[in-house]
């Protein structure tokens, strides 16, 4: 085949042109090659999880992360409802306790009032007592009295009737000193009664306020020593419910504590499992561009070798 001096030339320079892109050819080759053994060695390193687009394992994990947020969340409504019932029936018990504690103070203040009157009434039997001594006394002075004046009426009578032995007959003294004697009596006996039934009715009077104030007193008593007992029931049950509270919030901060922490870490692993994507993607989408650019570049060598061809059989 004879060619002539420009298809020399051009045949020159195909020659240097498919020289030149065998040797580029050659050169990405073993740039892909070294390329495809770093891929090879990473993904050897990395393990089965990181296959390239298999994300089922890391499914897997978060929806076990995700179960157990679920399960902590209903945890911590749990123990947050459990705390706020503490709260509740501690609250009822503080409002039991006033209420049994101002009850106490009014029934004590009851039986303050009631001692009281009970030590009037004693005064007032006291006075009573007196009263009737003295009326004794007075009855006993009016009788004495009485006696002294009969005595002297009796002395009288016998000397006026010794003097006037002969005079006219006159009233019979004798009769008209013992009606008065009898009118006396009867009307010390009508007052000694009327003072013994007036004493006796104040005495029974005051015998019955003092039982029914001791009655009072011991039912306020008895009121009293029950009230103590609730109070203290009371005081019980309020510090075991306050007891619980403080440990439930307690078991509260322990569990967010702990649960925050595992949190945090499993949002750090995926956290890095994500860059590890990232990373994994983008050196991916490299080596796709760059596989693109060897493609095109084989593309047109092989149209340059078909044109080359195409010149040395033509």
């Amino acid at each position: 085949i004879l060619l002539s001096g420009d298809e020399k030339v051009t045949m020159q320079n195909l020659n240097d042109r498919l020289a030149s892109y065998l040797d580029k050819v050659r050169c990405l080759e073993q740039e892909n090659a070294d390329l495809e053994c770093r891929i090879r060695e990473w993904y050897a390193k990395q393990g089965p999880f990181c296959e390239p687009r298999d994300y089922s394992c890391y499914y897997k994990e978060i929806e076990d992360l995700q179960n157990q947020i679920v399960c902590a969340t209903i945890d911590n409504n749990k123990i947050i409802l459990n705390i706020d019932n503490s709260r509740m029936t501690a609250d009822d018990f503080r409002v039991k306790y006033e209420t049994e504690l101002a009850l106490r103070q009014s029934v004590e203040a009851d039986i303050n009032g009631l001692r009281q009157v009970l030590d009037q009434l004693t005064l007032c039997r006291s006075d009573l007592e007196a009263q009737l001594e003295s009326l004794r006394e007075e009855l006993c002075c009016l009788k004495k009295n009485h006696e002294e004046e009969m005595s002297c009426l009796r002395k009288q009578s016998t000397g006026d009737v010794s003097v006037e032995v002969n005079a006219c007959p006159g009233p019979d003294l004798r009769k008209i000193l013992e009606e008065m004697r009898c009118q006396y009596e009867t009307l010390i006996e009508r007052n000694r009664k009327e003072v013994e039934d007036w004493y006796e009715c104040k005495i029974e009077e005051v015998n019955r306020e003092v039982i029914t104030s001791g009655q009072e007193v011991e039912t306020c008593n008895n009121q009293v020593t029950e009230l103590r007992r609730q109070l203290q029931a009371l005081e019980i049950d309020l510090q075991a419910q306050l007891s619980q509270r403080d440990n439930l919030e307690s078991s509260l901060a322990e569990t967010e504590c702990r649960y925050n922490n595992h949190l945090a870490e499993l949002q750090s692993q995926i956290t890095c499992v994500e860059q590890q994507l990232a990373d994994l993607r983008a050196e991916m989408e490299c080596q796709n561009q760059e596989y693109k650019i060897l493609l095109d570049v084989k593309c047109r060598l092989e149209q340059e070798i078909h044109t080359y061809r195409c010149l040395l059989e033509g």
